[in-house]
């Protein structure tokens, strides 16, 4: 009887989960009802779902409106009916067109006009006039007529204090205050539930209203198969061609990889076969060995990781470069014959090329086939308090105040308070439809039978249902990811060729691994811009383990990630494995699964084997637990009822209570965040390349870093890191630079990116007619052929990109403006005027190297030309350096030390403490810990070189420095006068 029911994925307008809304069916009585979210379906299949499991009937329709205008709302017949009203919403924002006003002729879709809008005349044979309420007695009593109104009582929020939240939504919406909120830009406050009693008693004097809706809903139903894969059914056209074809792939992949005498692979790969088909995933393999397969045609490098490289037949596709037999990966982590939905592959491309790979899909299946995954921003945290804040017209200072200090008496105030109630009430409110940062769907039916698609930016359809509700229907995403560590490599092995002559592979990882110039480099944590390895913290754990192998590495990508360190597990990791002698296993169980990792979860297959060794659940629950604690599942119930069978089976199988809680406990704490081991060592793949090329061809591998600006640290670590290869670094010069940096031998020269008034047009311009014209002589030459305007002209000279002319910096500035003066007067002789100009006698000017490194601080937020120890008030340096850190543990000590990097860290008493990391006056690292009390009195205060007081410490040979005491140390003044 509900025709027009909204959810809150009706955004900023309605207040009721779906769920919610199926309970206050329930509540109210009745048994059908319409979800009409306002120009989307987002929510539908989260409305279906419960409507089942309640016993009620849910209905698919939608509102459309052209912003605050109500059009009509369309009620889906059936399946079909739903995908004409999503590809009705799509063609409206695809092609970023209005709505029309008068509904398309829908072959599977009842419409509903709003009363006035229409007259019974103008109205199709599928077509209604909704009457409200209040509008009931305005009706002509005519049974022809009649027969053309149906009951419309609209739902939006369930009370009163909904329809106050309704209401800061909308101004929300609106970008205004609540006081300027009009009608016309809001819900009616009748807009809430009655009983269907009620409902049909203010409609008694009218029945044919009663029978008119009734009989329209009762030719409404939607038939619908959560469990059917909705992913692409073939790659062939056929189901058989697909597994003959996949087999064929196999088998000679299989060859490449392992030879024609590997009975292992060989009956690995035929068993994976057997599952792959027997579970119908064939066509997602070949699908995503197409993609594969037309990226390495393009040259593209990829990396493909995740639970994918569980599998010998992907590894046998180049889908992935990770055998798992050589580490023994469990494929039931990836699939397994319980397993219901497809597995996903989770493919790395370059940032620069990924777009290129998308573009490749939705052109080879099809744009009414393929959608990028939609994504939900929420409203959440200080996002509520700023968005309310606005609302009541709070200035910015208070709602800063009110994010920043909660605790503030000044937040105690009628209109703090009332934002504050309304927290709890918006907290996870969706928000704003966006993008899933990978996943895309390929569909077999027309992606539009599923949900309406939006046109973002990025300029790619995209579905506007979730990853989660993607998954709840049936479909797997393959996830096309981009990185910048895949943009390091590549970029490398291309400027090698180019400054070398060499052309070198990159995916001979086989050798790198025993490499052993390359294992003391990641034993000593020499890895800055390496992929996954640079960062201070992992820096630091490859030194305490002295890590110099791939498996080790494999290990150490996952034990750094927070649950895993949070636990304590990774300092146990590290103990047992400098002691083996004194692992202690909680069980036989854990030595028998866990031996390898001396009985600590490491990965979360290591879920997979304690849930199903120790906690007697079978394989398919235990990946139902990784998966749900992993973040990837919604379905707390069902997490509960697995929980519930674990503790059951561990009572009896005897095992005391302690010992059930301690594992559960380690279960719980790192699962949602560690890799699985095959992610895991996808990402140690990619780094031993990077290792590769950061050893070899250090200063090559810079620059690609620097020109992907993708690393830990900001760009002038990495140039602090070639120069400490043995590069010359050069400020940028119009005769030698590019957009992006440039190297020639061994000499860097800075890209204008960097400098950061320069128009990239004009940047361009110049490097543009440099090519084609050759070398700029002089700033006249430079003017007159690039045209640049006169600021570019003096941004180029203050930076000391025109130091070839071997003239100061002033002298070319002050012939900058005479030139410009003359170029504006473009009928005159303007060589003539440049060659008069030269007659006059400019004046001396001085500068020097202080002056020059406040000029590129200030274009560049660094300085080339001096450190900044050489611009440093004092000549002290400290009385060690960090390569005498482990000569030193227990000592108190003083350094001086360029900040690079701080990790604020939240203690369990909730106090802030932070870790450190400088560069010493040599340009060597060494890390610091700021325990709270220290932090409080010293705290940090921005970019610059401080002096640091602290004692030495040491954990498994890694020296660093408890800080007593910190100061930032003052530099020269400006002697621009600045």
């Amino acid at each position: 009887m509900l025709i027009n029911t909204h959810s809150y994925y009706s955004l900023r307008y309605g207040t009721l989960s779906p769920q919610q809304l199926c309970l206050m069916m329930k509540q109210y009585g009745y048994h059908t009802a319409v979800l009409t979210d306002i120009n989307n379906s987002s929510g539908f299949f989260d409305f279906l779902k419960c409507c089942r499991e309640l016993g009620l009937n849910g209905l698919a329709g939608m509102e459309l409106r052209n912003g605050n205008e109500l059009l009509y709302i369309g009620i889906a017949r059936n399946a079909q009916g739903f995908a004409e009203l999503n590809e009705l919403m799509s063609h409206s924002n695809l092609t970023k067109t209005p709505l029309p006003k008068t509904a398309p002729p829908f072959r599977h879709v009842y419409v509903v006009y709003p009363y006035g809008s229409r007259t019974v005349s103008q109205l199709n044979e599928n077509e209604y006039i909704g009457i409200r309420p209040q509008h009931r007695n305005k009706i002509i009593n005519d049974g022809a007529l009649l027969n053309k109104y149906v009951i419309w009582h609209p739902i939006s929020f369930a009370d009163k204090a909904g329809f106050n939240l309704h209401c800061q939504l909308r101004a929300i919406n609106h970008n205004i205050l609540l006081s300027q909120l009009q009608a016309q830009q809001r819900g009616g406050p009748d807009e809430r539930p009655v009983s269907q009693d009620r409902l049909l008693k203010a409609f008694a004097d009218f029945p044919q209203l009663i029978r008119n809706t009734e009989k329209l809903l009762s030719r409404c139903s939607f038939d619908f198969d959560f469990k059917e894969i909705k992913n692409k059914k073939t790659f062939t056209g056929h189901a058989a061609d697909d597994r003959l074809l996949l087999q064929k792939l196999a088998m000679e992949g299989m060859k490449y990889r392992y030879g024609t005498k590997h009975k292992e692979a060989q009956q690995r790969v035929q068993k994976e076969l057997d599952i792959i088909d027997t579970l119908g995933f064939s066509s997602y393999f070949l699908i995503t060995w197409d993609i594969v397969r037309y990226a390495m045609q393009r040259g593209f490098y990829h990396v493909g990781r995740g639970s994918g490289a569980n599998s010998v037949v992907a590894y046998c596709l180049k889908i992935t470069d990770v055998c798992p037999i050589e580490l023994d990966l469990y494929f039931e982590r990836f699939l397994n014959p319980k397993r219901k939905s497809p597995p996903d592959f989770d493919i790395d491309f370059s940032w620069d090329e990924r777009d290129d790979v998308l573009d490749y899909i939705f052109k080879r299946y099809g744009h009414k086939h393929v959608a990028l995954m939609g994504a939900m921003s929420t409203f959440r945290d200080s996002s509520i308090i700023r968005e309310l804040g606005k609302v009541y017209g709070l200035p910015k200072a208070d709602i800063d105040r009110m994010v920043n200090e909660p605790a503030s008496a000044l937040n105690r105030n009628e209109v703090c308070n009332m934002i504050m109630s309304l927290y709890s009430q918006m907290e996870d409110f969706p928000n704003l439809r966006t993008i899933h940062s990978s996943g895309v769907l390929v569909s077999e039916l027309p992606i539009t039978c599923f949900t309406a698609l939006d046109m973002p930016p990025k300029g790619f359809q995209t579905a506007q249902i979730d990853m989660y509700t993607a998954e709840d229907i049936g479909f797997e995403k393959f996830d096309i990811l981009s990185q910048r560590g895949i943009g390091h490599i590549k970029e490398c092995a291309d400027i090698v060729e180019k400054n070398r002559g060499i052309k070198i592979d990159v995916h001979r990882v086989h050798a790198f691994k025993q490499d052993p110039q390359i294992k003391a480099q990641l034993k000593k944590g020499d890895t800055i811009g390496c992929f996954y390895v640079e960062s201070p913290a992992m820096r630091g754990l490859l030194k305490k383990l002295r890590c110099d192998t791939y498996l080790v590495l494999v290990a150490a990508s996952s034990i750094i990630r927070p649950g895993v360190a949070r636990s304590g597990m990774m300092q146990q990791y590290i103990r047992y494995y400098h002691q083996p002698e004194t692992v202690h296993y909680l069980h036989p169980v854990m030595e028998q699964q866990l031996k390898e990792t001396f009985g600590v979860m490491v990965y979360q297959e290591d879920v997979l084997k304690v849930g199903h060794h120790f906690g007697g659940l079978d394989l398919a629950d235990a990946d139902v637990l990784r998966r749900m604690m992993s973040g990837k599942s919604r379905n707390a119930k069902h997490l509960k009822e697995i929980e519930a069978k674990y503790y059951e089976h561990c009572q009896n199988m005897g095992y005391s209570n302690t010992l059930a809680k301690e594992v559960w406990r380690q279960i719980e704490s790192f699962a949602g965040y560690s890799f699985s081991k095959a992610h895991s060592a996808s990402f140690a793949v990619e780094s031993f390349q990077s290792l590769f090329l950061k050893t070899y061809y250090p200063v090559e591998f810079m620059v690609a870093v620097i020109n992907n600006f993708g690393g830990f640290y900001r760009s002038w670590v990495y140039f602090n890191e070639a120069k400490k290869a043995g590069a010359t670094l050069h400020l940028p010069c119009v005769n030698k630079s590019g957009y992006h940096t440039l190297l020639y031998g061994n000499d860097i020269y800075v890209g204008f990116v960097f400098l950061k008034s320069i128009e990239a047009h004009w940047a361009k311009t110049l490097i543009e007619e440099r090519e084609q014209h050759g070398m700029y002589r002089n700033l006249e030459d430079l003017m007159m052929r690039s045209r640049l305007p006169l600021d570019q002209c003096l941004l180029l000279i203050r930076a000391g990109a025109l130091r070839f002319t071997g003239k100061n910096k002033k002298a070319l500035l002050w012939e900058a403006h005479t030139l410009a003066h003359s170029t504006a007067h473009k009928d005159a002789d303007t060589r003539l005027f440049y060659n008069q100009a030269k007659q006059y006698a400019l004046p001396q000017f001085e500068s020097n190297a202080l002056e020059d490194a406040y000029d590129e601080l200030e274009l560049m937020g660094w300085s080339l030309s001096l450190s900044a120890f050489d611009m440093l008030q004092s000549n002290y340096r400290g009385n060690i350096m960090a390569t005498q850190l482990n000569d030193y543990i227990g000592q108190t000590v003083r350094m001086t030390g360029h900040y690079v990097t701080m990790k604020p860290v939240m203690t369990i008493k909730r106090q802030l403490m932070a870790f450190g990391t400088f560069l010493d006056v040599h340009g060597d690292f060494f890390d610091t810990t700021h325990f709270p009390p220290q932090l409080a009195a010293y705290p940090f205060k921005g970019q610059g070189v401080y002096l640091i007081q602290g004692k030495v410490v040491e954990e498994f040979g890694f020296a660093s420095i408890e800080v007593q005491k910190m100061a930032k140390l003052p530099i020269q003044p400006d002697p621009r006068g600045a």
